[in-house]
């Protein structure tokens, strides 16, 4: 994919800033490792680095387009899937092109259309353009939120860029946090709140959302949101309608000029896409499709099944394997690895993240950058579908808080009597979840089941899913991979979310709906195996070693965590037999071993980016 920085300072000429926007850029190397590229002119100032996937002779950018006396600028991180016919179209009105790549079309729809060209992307985005007829700056977020873009405003200047870290390289952004952005790291995290950049002057735009920032200021407005409506189609027609909006946004997001591949778990929605892409090779003529899964050393010997987690993946991986012909990549890590990988993932991220889960898909994608430029992954399936198992149980359905994060009594109990009288741990959550409830479009008619079923996939949608997003984006873009997710396909979501939920588990099923667009594109086994996350460590090491860790920290009285923990009640933890077990402290796979590896990612965050506390 690509890295974007910039920022605009009106009345100011900012060709002598031409070192602070290299610095702003460099530091997104790893989302563009293979160009960079820098754009001065009068109050604005674009960075990009390049990861070359269309046409990648003369994509090169910031990209310029000079028309008599008008300047239009773009710096772009994505990929717009309906590229050929917007070109076709934009041909038709006379707009003439010299590249193959999507950067240009979106940039002529941009001049053709103004403002309004968002409404026809189809695709994940996150752009800025400098418009010299209009003189402001106009960005815009994909919107699901795949592409990351954060910004700061700063009296006149407005700062913005793919990722934290390149808005802490201008001086006018601070490396501080308040009482949110300990309450996002201690009580959401690793989720945030949408927008919530968790740094005190850092925020997010959110997904689709478009910003205009001129001398007038900035404005923010929305483009898409989820809308609810009534669903006319019957079983049979909802089951072919969700295989057609498959089909075709595979077939658009299989288009590359370097090597692809797939993310092969052995479970229903990355074997769905395998299967998608097989196919679409071998209508296209091309070669095998690779395929990729991860694991960890010793797993089969120290793995124990349990709601979450419900079977090992090689048997099925190897099903699809042998029933598809992929050329298929086992990747298998140590614990030592994984430890290791943590610094690593937090730097991917800017803030502590998924600790294990985050560093085991750093290192898993540094191993597909050897071999691809593009992979596809199933991420976002659970999501829209209602695969996650807190869809389908009672006491987390009626838990009156984000069921991924029920435990907001323990990590209050983790934090200093200070910290927690600052930061009000139980009222925060309880205001975020306010806030997200309060937002769910309503649809007249439906009964309390429906209607807490609309509510559920809507905190999932726009709370859940955007951690996992994070996540992908960050860890992928850390290795130089870019990563495509085909189940956030506006259209797709726009249309599950209103499927009736006696139709999304039609057959008595999780995901019923989903299995049943499928039959006869998959192996029964596969069709219809349980749901199983993304894998994890079940070695007892992992455990031991970042227990190790928190407790070294515990002893060192330099650590910066220590105001603002309980250590007390963080060693109580780790010599009690709960270390062990499913303590809950995030989603399905984060429990006891995380919690101490999470707060070791919070202490390396502190220390490493120099945080302040406001």
């Amino acid at each position: 994919m690509c890295g974007i920085a910039g920022f605009i300072e009106w009345n100011r000429d900012l060709t002598l800033e031409s070192n602070l926007v290299l610095s702003m850029t460099s530091c997104l190397e790893s989302r563009g490792p293979d160009a960079e590229g820098t754009w001065i002119s009068g109050p604005c100032a674009f960075g990009h680095r390049r990861l070359s996937v269309m046409d990648p002779e003369n994509g090169a950018q910031p990209m310029v387009i000079q028309e008599e006396e008008a300047t239009f600028t773009i710096v772009y991180n994505g990929e717009i899937y309906n590229a050929p016919e917007l070109k076709e179209e934009l041909q038709q009105r006379g707009r003439r092109f010299r590249t193959n790549c999507d950067t240009e079309v979106l940039l002529q729809a941009y001049i053709e259309w103004g403002p309004d060209a968002v409404q026809r992307l189809n695709g994940i985005f996150a752009f800025a353009i400098w418009d010299s007829v209009r003189e402001h700056v106009f960005l815009a977020r994909d919107r699901l939120g795949v592409k990351p873009l954060f910004y700061s405003e700063a009296g006149e200047t407005f700062i913005f860029g793919s990722e934290p870290k390149a808005l802490l390289q201008h001086p006018k952004v601070e490396a501080a946090v308040g009482p949110e952005g300990l309450a996002e790291i201690f009580v959401i995290g690793p989720a945030r709140t949408p927008g919530h950049g968790v740094y005190r002057n850092i925020k997010e735009l959110l997904p689709g959302q478009v910003m205009l920032f001129s001398r007038n200021g900035l404005r923010r407005f929305s483009y898409w949101k989820l809308e609810a409506q009534e669903h006319e189609h019957s079983v049979d027609e909802t089951a072919a309608h969700i295989r057609a909006l498959l089909q075709d946004t595979m077939d658009r997001q299989l288009i590359s000029d370097v090597p692809i591949c797939t993310l092969l778990s052995g479970g229903l929605d990355s074997s769905a896409l395998t299967a998608l892409a097989v196919d679409y090779y071998r209508r296209t003529g091309q070669g095998r499709m690779h395929t990729y899964s991860v694991d960890y050393e010793d797993n089969d010997q120290y793995f124990q099944a349990h709601s979450f987690q419900p079977g090992a993946d090689a048997p099925y991986i190897q099903r699809m394997v042998d029933g598809f012909g992929t050329e298929h990549h086992w990747i298998t890590f140590n614990t030592s690895e994984l430890v290791d990988a943590l610094t690593d993932s937090t730097l991917a991220r800017d803030l502590p993240g998924m600790a294990d889960v985050d560093a085991s898909l750093l290192l898993f994608c540094r191993e597909i950058k050897q071999n691809a430029t593009v992979a596809i992954s199933g991420e976002a399936a659970d999501e829209v579908f209602g695969g996650y198992p807190w869809f389908h149980r009672k006491e987390l359905l009626e838990s009156g808080t984000f069921p991924w994060s029920v435990a907001t009594d323990l990590r209050s109990s983790l934090l200093s009597p200070e910290i927690r009288d600052w930061i009000r741990p139980e009222q925060y959550v309880a205001d975020r979840y306010s806030q997200a409830v309060a937002e769910v479009p309503h649809l007249n008619g439906e009964d309390e089941q429906q209607a807490r079923m609309r509510l559920m996939s809507y905190l999932n949608i726009t709370r859940f899913m955007p951690t996992l997003l994070d996540r992908k984006d960050r860890m992928s873009m850390g290795a130089g991979l870019e990563v495509r997710v085909p189940f956030c396909d506006h259209r797709l979501v726009q249309y599950v979310w209103n499927i009736p939920w006696e139709i999304k588990t039609v057959g008595g099923r999780e995901k019923g709906i989903l299995r049943k667009a499928l039959e006869g594109s998959l192996p029964e086994d596969v069709l219809y195996r349980k749901k199983s996350p993304y894998p994890k460590t079940h070695h007892p090491d992992y455990l031991a070693k970042v227990k190790e860790q928190m407790l070294h920290i515990l002893d060192d009285p330099a650590s910066p965590i220590l105001p603002l923990i309980d250590a007390d009640k963080i060693r109580s933890i780790a010599a009690s037999p709960e270390a062990s077990t499913n303590l809950p402290w995030f989603g399905q796979l984060m429990s006891g071993p995380q919690l101490f590896a999470y707060l070791t990612q919070v202490n390396f965050w502190l220390s490493h980016y120099r945080i302040s506390i406001h």
